[in-house]
C-alpha cells in the first residue's frame, strides 16, 4: 500500500524532502554533496513545473508563457531542461525588470525582476532541494516565505510579545534589502550547508545573469532579483545570519519576529530597546546592510499614544475592560491606512473605470466575493470593527455610483438602498460580520 501511495511525482518529491531534513536535523554540521542530480530528477521537475502553473505569472525575456509552453507540450518542455542540466548546458537569461506600484496613488515603484518560465521551474526543483536542508537550522523568529508559517502567526507572536509588558518596540527597515546583499557573503553562507559545486555554480549563474532594462542587460555583483522563485529562499539564508546572532546575543534585550526582510522587536524599556537598535546597526554592518535613517524607530506603547504598522497591521497599545469592569491595555491590531487605501484602491479599479460600465452585478460580484473573502481572513481581529464597517461602505458607495451611471441618474445617494438590497440578494459578502 505505502509504494502505491509514492507512485505520483508529488509524493516521491515529498518523500525526498522529509529524507533531506531528517538528515539536516540529524546533523546541524553537515555539508550535502551530492544535491545537484536531485533537481533533474523528472519527479522533482515535474512537481516544479505544477507548483510554477499555479502560481501562473507572466512571461521573462524570451516571451515564452506558461500557454505557450502547454501547446507546445510539457513533456518534452521538461525532457529539453532535463538534458541540458545533465549535461551541464544549462544557462539561466537575464530577469526582465518591471516596476509594480509600493502605494495606491502610484508614486513610488518597487523593481521587480521576472525570470523566463524555463528559469523559474529550475529554481523551484532547486528550491524544492535545498529548503528542507535549511528549513532544519531557520529560527522561529522568521515567519517571511517558509512551508508551514505565515503572517498571521508572525501577528500572534508580536501581539503576545507586546501584552508580556513589551511596551517598546523597534520598528525596523532595511534600506534596500534585496538590491544590497552581498553575493559573496550570500554563498559563503549557502556553502555552510552545501559543498556539492555544482550547485553552487547552479545558485551562483542565477545571481550572475543579470537583468534586462530597455534592452540592455545590466549585471550587479550585488543583489538578488525580487521576482526570482529562489529569491525568497536565498534572503532567508542570508537574514538567518542575523536571527542568530541576535538569539545569541540580543534575545535578552527584546523579542525578535522577522517576516522576509521586515522585522520588529519588542522590548520591556526603553533602555533595551535602544541597546537593541544598536546590536542591530552592528549585525547589518556585519551583513553589509543599513537600517532605513528614517523608516526605523522606536515606538513607545505605553497608555497608547503611539503605535506602529507591520504587515499590513496597525499596532496600538489600547484600555480594554475584563468581564468585572476593571481597566487594562492590551494590544490591538486593525488595517492600517495604507492598506485601507490599497483595498479602496483595488475597489475602485474594479468597479469605476468606464469600460466597466457595462458589467452586470453578477460580474461585480464576482469579482468583488474572491477578494473580500481574502481582505475578511486577514484583517478581521477583535479590533478591526471600525474599519471593517468603513469597507463595507465603500464598497456600496462604489456600486451605487457604478449603478447610477448605468442607469443614467445624476446622483447615486438616493440609490444606497436599491443597490444595498440588489447587492444582498446577488450574494455579495461583507467584511463585518
Amino acid at each position: 500500500m505505502n509504494a502505491e501511495r509514492l507512485t505520483t511525482p508529488k509524493d516521491k518529491v515529498q518523500q525526498l524532502q522529509r529524507q533531506l531534513g531528517r538528515a539536516a536535523k540529524a546533523s546541524k554540521k553537515r555539508r550535502f554533496h551530492a544535491l545537484y542530480d536531485k533537481v533533474h530528477r523528472w519527479d522533482v521537475l515535474w512537481a516544479a513545473w505544477h507548483r510554477v502553473r499555479k502560481n501562473k505569472g507572466a512571461a521573462g525575456i524570451d516571451r515564452e508563457t506558461i500557454q505557450d509552453i502547454e501547446k507546445l507540450g510539457v513533456g518534452s518542455f521538461l525532457e529539453d531542461i532535463q538534458k541540458q542540466l545533465r549535461e551541464k548546458r544549462y544557462h539561466p537569461k537575464a530577469v526582465r525588470r518591471e516596476y509594480i506600484p509600493k502605494d495606491p496613488a502610484k508614486t513610488k515603484f518597487r523593481p521587480l525582476g521576472i525570470p523566463t518560465v524555463r528559469d523559474r521551474v529550475v529554481q523551484m526543483a532547486t528550491k524544492m532541494v535545498l529548503e528542507p536542508i535549511f528549513e532544519e537550522d531557520f529560527c522561529d523568529t522568521s515567519y517571511g516565505f517558509r512551508p508551514g508559517r505565515n503572517q498571521k502567526q508572525a501577528l500572534e507572536r508580536i501581539r503576545k510579545a507586546c501584552n508580556r509588558k513589551g511596551y517598546w518596540v523597534l520598528d525596523a527597515d532595511i534600506q534596500g534589502f534585496f538590491d544590497n546583499i552581498n553575493q559573496d557573503k550570500l554563498m559563503m553562507l549557502v556553502e555552510m550547508r552545501v559543498s556539492d559545486r555544482r550547485m553552487l555554480k547552479l545558485l551562483r549563474k542565477w545571481l550572475n545573469a543579470g537583468v534586462m532594462e530597455e534592452g540592455e542587460v545590466h549585471t550587479s555583483e550585488l543583489g538578488v532579483p525580487q521576482g526570482g522563485v529562489i529569491s525568497p529562499l536565498l534572503s532567508n539564508i542570508y537574514l538567518h545570519y542575523f536571527d542568530f546572532l541576535w538569539e545569541r546575543h540580543g534575545a535578552h534585550l527584546g523579542e525578535l519576529t522577522r517576516y522576509a526582510d521586515d522585522f520588529v522587536i519588542v522590548s520591556k524599556t526603553k533602555k533595551d530597546a535602544q541597546h537593541a537598535l544598536k546590536l542591530t546597526h552592528q549585525i547589518m554592518a556585519r551583513l553589509e546592510l543599513s537600517l532605513h535613517p528614517t523608516k526605523t524607530k522606536l515606538v513607545s506603547l505605553w497608555e497608547g499614544k503611539e503605535g506602529f504598522d507591520f504587515l499590513g497591521m496597525h499596532h496600538r497599545s489600547a484600555k480594554a475592560q475584563t468581564s468585572q469592569n476593571k481597566p487594562y491595555y492590551t494590544l490591538q491590531q486593525w488595517p492600517c491606512e495604507k492598506a485601507m487605501k490599497s483595498i479602496r484602491s483595488k475597489v475602485k479599479e474594479g468597479l469605476a473605470p468606464p469600460n466597466r460600465r457595462s458589467l452586470s452585478l453578477k460580474s461585480h460580484i464576482a469579482f468583488l466575493n474572491p477578494k473580500i473573502r481574502s481582505w475578511k481572513n486577514y484583517y478581521t481581529t477583535p479590533y478591526s470593527h471600525r474599519q471593517m464597517i468603513q469597507l463595507d461602505w465603500y464598497i456600496l458607495q462604489r456600486l451605487a455610483k457604478w449603478w447610477a451611471r448605468k442607469v443614467q441618474k445624476r446622483t447615486w445617494i438616493g440609490m444606497i438602498a436599491t443597490v444595498r438590497k440588489m447587492a444582498t440578494d446577488g450574494g455579495l459578502l461583507t467584511l463585518y460580520a
